[in-house]
């Protein structure tokens, strides 16, 4: 386990993300949404991360269904604002072109505001069946920086020194902006998303460095690249698109490194996101229990100190990241 920041929230190396149960492209039972989270926590995974976005609140309250069954002491869950869920008069379609096959009974409001952040974590906490949640994460930002910085992390802060959450942060799929947070503000931990992989080391330069300089914790999803890594082929989704022919090559070059070493690249990629010391958790999306007991299965295997070394003297990996030593996660 580790403590994010200076919060006295712990986590551990390995985390269970909430959008792949909240029907992400397809549709998924919620008996198999069930058995997803009670085989993570069969599995011994105790930090579970959720957001409004994912499937318009159903990740929210299948997560917090399942979870209601275990002391609420003995695990640490966050949530996200940023995006308001407000009803619609008519439901005309579906949520498809946000990625989620639910039927778009409700719109997402942009809404860092301070107003906006404490809204969006009381109907969170509705959702979840909860009277808190251990951590907050502002959700990509991107293109709302100053609200983001002049309201929402101010009411962030605000909630923490009220104690209704323990640890606070922001989570984006860009490095740039989370330096920035761990640099000029007092977060506890960011969540970076796709930018600590095999694939993408864009979070090596100056993110992790400032985690390591300032205490902070650094929660790394997206170690797949969204399916890249998990299975090269030529169908492949990278970082949500068409895999690029030279990104398809790498992976399938890594793969290739894998199997020689008797491991597959599943496990290398987990390894190698949990390596950093900057790195509290990898957070791993599944929609079933087969796959919670995959990734948990990868994420304990030895990698061989020889597959990084072959990788780095191919040229598929740099020499400036660090990797794991030989032995268990």
């Amino acid at each position: 386990m580790s403590t994010l920041g200076a919060s006295g929230v712990e986590v551990g190396g390995l985390g269970f993300g909430g959008a792949a149960i909240a029907n992400l492209y397809t549709e998924v039972s919620d008996d198999q949404a069930y058995q997803a989270v009670n085989t993570a926590w069969q599995q011994g995974i105790r930090y579970f991360d959720t957001a409004p976005h994912y499937g318009l609140g159903l990740s929210e309250r299948r997560l917090g269904a399942a979870l209601r069954e275990h002391p609420r002491s003995s695990y640490a869950i966050s949530t996200k604002v940023g995006r308001r869920l407000e009803p619609v008069e008519r439901v005309t379609g579906d949520d498809l072109a946000n990625g989620f096959a639910v039927p778009a009974a409700q719109r997402r409001v942009w809404d860092f505001s301070a107003d906006g952040i404490r809204r969006t974590l009381d109907a969170s906490l509705e959702r979840l069946g909860l009277d808190r949640v251990d951590i907050v994460y502002l959700h990509d930002p991107d293109d709302h920086a100053e609200e983001a910085f002049r309201e929402g992390y101010p009411a962030l802060e605000k909630l923490r020194a009220e104690g209704v959450v323990g640890a606070i942060g922001a989570g984006m799929n860009q490095a740039e902006m989370l330096t920035r947070f761990v640099q000029d503000t007092d977060v506890d931990v960011v969540l970076c998303a796709g930018r600590y992989t095999l694939l993408d080391q864009s979070a090596l330069s100056d993110l992790l460095p400032a985690a390591v300089a300032r205490g902070r914790s650094v929660v790394v999803g997206g170690a797949f690249n969204s399916g890249l890594l998990a299975d090269p082929k030529p169908d492949a989704t990278y970082n949500y698109a068409q895999a690029p022919a030279e990104v398809l090559d790498r992976a399938l070059g890594m793969k290739a490194v894998a199997e020689r070493h008797g491991i597959t690249l599943r496990a290398a990629a987990l390894a190698f996101c949990a390596a950093h010391p900057a790195v509290a958790s990898v957070l791993v999306g599944a929609r079933s229990a087969a796959e919670v007991r995959d990734c948990a299965e990868q994420f304990a295997a030895v990698v061989p100190a020889a597959f990084w070394q072959e990788l780095r003297e191919t040229g598929l990996l740099s020499l400036d990241a660090p990797v794991p030593a030989e032995e268990p996660s």
